[in-house]
């Protein structure tokens, strides 16, 4: 997914479960010689939402989709004090789309501003579920929050879940799912994956296979898959993304007049975007380069040259 479609006002974050232990905060900052337990306030990043051109148009289209805080967590206590600024831009952009993930849906009512109400209609709340334990604490407390739009994000997918009944409630519109990478890989089987997938489409529900993580199996047999670029191709060639029933968002402009569709930003895709396990997640193509960076010389996910077709899984 595109840098333009992330907004991290802070960077850092404090491990809190299972899911945490190969953070690719914590070793990205390691590879710069940082500590992805520093939480901190970025600076030119915190009023990105908005952001004006020179043509004091805002740089984010109405419409378009944002994921806030992809290096830290959204409702992590060390970000208290910025976080009523956040929400403050979200409400001015409510012709925007805001993407938030945690792992701390516990901490959510305390968080909320004064005047949420049943919530606002431009902001889509996804909760973690690394495994059934961690699926069974967070999902009864994402389906009881004031939140118009709720999705759950299976990454790293670390065992098998089963979340029918959680989906029943009608609430959740779209469930993510991936392996793990950077250091220190568990495998996620393919059979996980699918189970997650039969769930999804017999109620409708919108699923993206993201990527398979560095350790996949398939029919019993692990396989190494250390180039970014070759997860994300083996996951599109799965055929396991499913699109389900269309959410719809009610976004406002300034003055709190309806969106109509035909006005919002609609997504432009480039020919190499149809390879792409994102694509359905996407704000589109914006020629930011980032995917021919899983590409250069045949690098894995830790920069060392992929072995030719060595590594190369058979198409699932």
């Amino acid at each position: 997914m595109a840098m333009h479609s992330n907004w991290n006002p802070w960077h850092g974050c404090v491990k809190c479960s299972e899911g945490c232990q190969h953070c690719y905060v914590y070793y990205l900052d390691r590879m710069r010689g940082k500590s992805g337990a520093d939480v901190y306030k970025t600076k030119t990043a915190f009023r990105y939402p908005l952001s004006k051109d020179k043509n004091r148009n805002y740089k984010i289209q109405s419409g378009e989709m944002i994921s806030v805080c992809m290096t830290s967590d959204f409702f992590l206590e060390e970000a208290d004090e910025w976080r009523p600024d956040a929400w403050k831009m979200m409400q001015i952009r409510s012709d925007v789309i805001f993407l938030l993930l945690t792992k701390r849906p516990e901490r959510i009512r305390k968080c909320l501003p004064a005047d949420w109400g049943a919530g606002w209609d431009n902001i889509f709340l996804n909760v973690t579920c690394e495994n059934q334990s961690r699926a069974d604490e967070r999902i009864p407390q994402l389906l009881e929050l004031p939140f118009q739009h709720k999705g759950l994000h299976c990454a790293p997918l670390l065992g098998p879940l089963h979340i029918g009944d959680y989906l029943d409630s009608g609430q959740i519109e779209q469930v993510t799912c991936g392996g793990e990478n950077y250091g220190g890989s568990r495998p996620c089987d393919f059979e996980w994956v699918k189970t997650l997938r039969e769930d999804c489409v017999s109620r409708d529900i919108t699923f993206c296979f993201m990527e398979t993580g560095t350790n996949f199996i398939k029919d019993g047999r692990l396989h190494k898959i250390r180039s970014k670029q070759m997860q994300n191709s083996q996951a599109v060639l799965s055929g396991m993304t499913y699109r389900g029933k269309p959410m719809h968002f009610a976004l406002k402009d300034s003055d709190g007049r309806p969106i109509p569709e035909e006005d919002r930003y609609v997504p432009h895709f480039a020919e190499k975007c149809k390879e792409c396990s994102f694509q359905i997640l996407c704000n589109g193509c914006f020629n930011c380069g980032a995917c021919e960076g899983w590409q250069i010389q045949g690098k894995d996910a830790q920069g060392r040259k992929e072995g030719g077709m060595l590594h190369q899984m058979p198409k699932i």
